[in-house]
């Protein structure tokens, strides 16, 4: 029997990413967790408000979306856990700075580079609406046809209620076409 526990998000667990923007000039990282998907043509993510990163994302409207692998983790949680307005965390990843002006970690198995298009504010977040402007992987996660094979990877996955990090499994199947 199924248990009422409240109100509690429950759409764990996520992708793990790191945020890519310049502040006042200078790159920075931070680790997020709330992220979604808004049609084929557009993604959020969604930060505390007091995060210094949110101030470089609103004066640039440009930022990178790294997602997290299994060899990144050590240095993603570092980044999560320091802020950059006390800390310059610029040299913790090698980078270099995307076609639409994001800093880009050379190292991530897949990158999307977005510009915001809006913010919807809630009383804690910033909730960043963007359009991907470009997208960059590392050749050897792409399959023949071209298209990103997650199974090649470790994207780490972040659950929220026990603030864990978990490793990707395997495939059960092919969407849409299990019972042929």
């Amino acid at each position: 029997m199924q248990k009422n526990i409240g109100s509690k998000l429950a759409l764990y667990p996520m992708p793990l990413l790191v945020i890519g923007t310049m502040v006042d000039e200078k790159v920075n990282w931070l680790l997020a967790g709330h992220s979604g998907i808004i049609g084929h043509d557009r993604v959020m993510v969604s930060l505390v408000k007091t995060h210094y990163t949110n101030k470089g994302i609103k004066e640039t409207k440009t930022l990178s979306i790294n997602i997290v692998s299994e060899e990144m983790l050590k240095k993603a949680d570092y980044v999560g856990s320091v802020s950059g307005s006390k800390q310059d965390k610029s040299e913790v990843f090698e980078y270099h700075i995307g076609e639409a002006g994001a800093p880009i970690i050379n190292n991530a198995p897949v990158v999307m580079e977005c510009k915001v298009e809006d913010n919807y504010e809630t009383n804690n977040f910033d909730n960043f609406i963007m359009s991907i402007a470009n997208t960059y992987i590392q050749e050897e996660n792409l399959d023949e046809k071209g298209k990103i094979d997650y199974t090649k990877f470790s994207p780490v996955l972040f659950e929220f209620p026990k603030y864990t990090y978990l490793k990707t499994g395997e495939t059960l199947g092919n969407c849409l076409r299990l019972d042929k």
